[in-house]
């Protein structure tokens, strides 16, 4: 199925909503389906909870990134997300699916299965192909800024991985070169920027304080004009700022998520869609309220 009609969301009027669904045994988060014995039916209750919650989009990833996670065979990750995907747009079919692949196969039979976007953690630069399968459907995709390439240093079974040696000479500015250079290779294959989306990659090769940093300067990244998608749900920074484990970190993703909003973040990508709705229209109330 073509997603050609399918266009991006009015930007600027409110904050849209991202529900992760994670179709994994592994996720750092806690929330992977793979956990659980019916995993189809899970993923249909856990997408029903989340649409009702308030998701605007659902995003189902097959692969988990977690620190010291392993590569999952292209086979493998087909057997999770496509038949979670087939399931969730049968029962609810006008909902937004994302898929969050960083490989054309997989990103290809995804949007064949009834996805409308594509999550590429790696910003076209693991696999430059699945930039034609963007351009050949005409769908929004979410390019996302990486250094995970150096690994995680130090890992902390309570606390989860981060990084301790991530440099950069200047922060903001290679982070936005370096989504820029993702934005060349999507203007290579005649994707237009109406349908690109920037994800600064919270947690991705970088050390708490860098996280912290990039969170405050988030307006610098909104300034390159690019709808902007940001994700500190449960993460490793919230942790270690915090000393609580994932699923003690509701609190300090809210203060993160209200911060990314009042900095110009367009969507927020989460696990607890439920709460954050609630962050989010209240966070809109207060800094969109020259739009209404």
């Amino acid at each position: 199925m073509s997603s050609e009609s399918q266009s991006p969301l009015p930007w600027g009027v409110r904050t849209y909503i991202m529900g992760i669904i994670n179709v994994t045994p592994d996720s750092f988060s806690g929330d992977g389906l793979m956990r659980q014995s019916e995993v189809v039916n899970a993923a249909l209750r856990q997408a029903e909870a989340f649409l009702r919650d308030g998701a605007d989009i659902l995003d189902i990833g097959g692969e988990s990134t977690r620190p010291g996670a392993k590569p999952v065979s292209e086979a493998e990750e087909l057997g999770r997300v496509i038949p979670v995907i087939e399931t969730i747009i049968q029962a609810f079919p006008e909902a937004c699916l994302s898929i969050d692949t960083y490989k054309p196969d997989i990103a290809r039979k995804a949007i064949d299965a009834g996805a409308q976007w594509v999550n590429d953690i790696w910003g076209f630069r693991a696999d430059p192909e699945l930039a034609d399968v963007v351009a050949e459907n005409k769908i929004p995709v979410i390019l996302m800024h990486n250094r995970l390439a150096p690994g995680y240093p130090e890992l902390r079974a309570r606390l989860g991985g981060r990084f301790v040696g991530s440099h950069y000479t200047d922060l903001i500015s290679e982070i936005r070169e370096e989504l820029l250079n993702s934005v060349a290779l999507a203007h290579k294959k005649g994707i237009s920027d109406e349908w690109i989306i920037l994800d600064p990659g919270i947690g991705f090769g970088k050390t708490v304080a860098q996280n912290l940093e990039l969170l405050d300067r988030l307006d610098e990244i909104k300034s390159l004009g690019f709808p902007l998608l940001v994700g500190p749900s449960r993460k490793s920074f919230i942790g270690y700022t915090l000393d609580l484990p994932p699923d003690e970190r509701i609190e300090g993703t809210a203060a993160a998520v209200a911060l990314s909003i009042a900095r110009g973040a367009d969507i927020v990508r989460v696990h607890d869609v439920a709460v954050m709705t609630r962050i989010a229209r209240m966070t809109d109330a207060i800094v969109r309220r020259k739009k209404r």
